[in-house]
């Protein structure tokens, strides 16, 4: 058997399993919270008064612009909400609601807003994040925000550098999900390193986050929501499967990748239509299952070095020094 036709075989049973876990309601994004002992905040962000959701001013051609860039998205989706770049009610509020009720006082969310200043200084403050990562890999992504500007080309994302949500698209469930990954974030202690992790594999961090807003949509019994995160979240998720499988192949990545985009959309509708099963079945389950108390740590400017990077004297001391808030 010659290489192409290898390569052939491969792809063709890769598509096969991908079709096959589509076709199966699988709960691979089943409900989980983020249940954290400790939350890792830096005490300059957390100072910060300002509404913790800030708006773009308004510019028509370039939103409309950056509606055209995003078709593609749409597509992949089959959702025009896709970098729409303007809000609807429901997107705030579900975004505000969940910063108020899960701490995250060092969270700002950026609808359609192009801020590279203000990131930079957020940056400066995140003393959660180690400064060889913050003036690297931190300085990086800044710059990467403003030479490529989300106004334009959309993308919505959480930046651990800065502690900041960028958000393009008016779906609830992607607001929620950018603020799974910013909650998964403050409870990790090396967040510098957890970022770095996240951009070599991301797989593992894109399951907590969905994870987390199946949970907190199920806790709320909210059907609606629920349907449609299936409908968004698991394609999504599947173009993170289709990038991690296709390294392994890369002559067939197009057709894994966009296979998994398929099969999310086929996973999460089969799924949406035994909702009520399975809202009954997770309230049985959870209904008396008693909250989790967390411990909120301010992070000092040595704070988040990880042992590599530090002495062991200078990271015990950066032990020594984070503050226990009541």
């Amino acid at each position: 058997m010659n290489f192409d036709s290898r390569v052939r075989v491969v792809m063709t049973h890769s598509l096969l399993a991908v079709f096959l876990v589509g076709f199966c309601g699988c709960h691979t994004l089943a409900p989980h919270r983020i249940e954290p002992s400790a939350q890792y905040i830096a005490p300059e962000l957390a100072a910060d008064t300002r509404n913790p959701i800030e708006f773009g001013r308004e510019v028509k051609w370039l939103d409309t612009a950056g509606w055209i860039w995003g078709i593609p998205g749409k597509i992949l989706f089959w959702d025009r909400r896709i970098d729409r770049h303007k809000f609807s009610e429901s997107t705030v509020e579900a975004t505000a609601e969940y910063l108020a009720t899960n701490h995250l006082p060092h969270i700002k969310v950026r609808m359609n807003q192009y801020a590279p200043l203000e990131d930079f200084q957020r940056l400066r403050k995140n003393k959660t994040v180690a400064w060889p990562y913050r003036y690297t890999l931190g300085l990086l992504a800044v710059g990467g925000e403003a030479i490529l500007p989300g106004r334009l080309i959309g993308g919505d994302h959480f930046n651990p550098f800065t502690q900041t949500v960028h958000l393009y698209s008016d779906v609830p469930s992607i607001a929620l999900h950018e603020l799974g990954h910013a909650k998964d974030f403050a409870r990790r202690e090396f967040q510098g390193t957890y970022g770095v992790l996240y951009l070599g594999f991301p797989l593992y961090h894109e399951t907590i986050a969905s994870q987390e807003v199946m949970g907190y949509l199920y806790d709320r019994g909210d059907r609606e929501g629920i349907i449609e995160a299936n409908r968004i979240l698991y394609p999504a998720y599947g173009t993170y499967l289709g990038n991690s499988v296709a390294r392994f192949v890369p002559a067939a990545s197009l057709p894994i990748y966009y296979g998994s985009v398929l099969a999310g959309h086929v996973n999460g509708r089969a799924l949406s239509s035994q909702i009520d099963e399975d809202l009954h079945r997770y309230h049985e389950m959870f209904s008396s299952r008693p909250p989790v108390a967390s411990q909120v740590i301010q992070v000092t400017a040595s704070d988040s070095l990880p042992s590599d990077l530090l002495s062991d004297e200078l990271a015990e001391r950066a032990q020594d020094d984070a503050t226990l808030l009541d």
